[in-house]
């Protein structure tokens, strides 16, 4: 194993770089704790295009995740759709969708002061409508629904807001961005490259 290692402050940072093939980029860094002991993940990003491309590989699959996501924003305020997306694209990580997104909210009107406050939306609170507030934290507790499901109370908030059918529309929407942000993670879609 041969690693790169840069003292920050009383941290290390450690690279691994034995699998490490082609050109590679780093992501996020590895907390090297006492001399031999490394905690969290050594992360790098496929830049040479190796993986599959889903929609070549799987077009019927491909082709249905399209009409989900269709169906699921019928009905939906176009600036709700795009916060739900970028909100559940920071969660995820993924860089791809998170570029597309927000270049399509800008493209739709939506301000730089609110895309940029998505990621902190409750310290920001009067950006956002109190719809937008009880869809982003709905987006949240889906999105991250391994680590305590979606509380009552976020229901309850997201129910009290949106009629039943268009609560239903939001939910597919963020359940398609979360197999979007997968799919681009899964098969290592670069940022900036929107391949729509």
């Amino acid at each position: 194993m041969t690693t790169n290692t840069t003292p920050s402050m009383d941290t290390t940072r450690t690279v691994d770089t034995t699998h490490m093939v082609g050109p590679t980029r780093t992501v996020g860094p590895t907390r090297t704790v006492g001399p031999t002991r490394t905690v969290g993940p050594t992360r790098t990003v496929d830049t040479t295009g190796s993986r599959l491309n889903f929609a070549k590989a799987a077009p019927k699959a491909f082709r249905a995740l399209i009409g989900f996501d269709a169906a699921a924003r019928e009905g939906l305020d176009p600036a709700l759709v795009e916060l739900i997306q970028i909100r559940a694209s920071h969660l995820n990580h993924c860089a791809y969708c998170l570029h597309m997104h927000t270049n399509d909210a800008r493209k739709a009107g939506e301000s730089e002061d609110r895309l940029h406050l998505v990621a902190v939306w409750r310290e920001a609170r009067h950006f956002f409508t109190p719809k937008e507030q009880a869809a982003l934290a709905l987006t949240e507790a889906v999105t991250l629904v391994a680590d305590a499901g979606v509380p009552a109370d976020v229901y309850a908030e997201a129910a009290a807001h949106f009629p039943e059918e268009e609560l239903a529309h939001v939910l597919a929407l963020i359940l398609t961005i979360n197999t979007w942000n997968r799919v681009a993670l899964s098969t290592g879609k670069v940022a900036g490259t929107d391949e729509r």
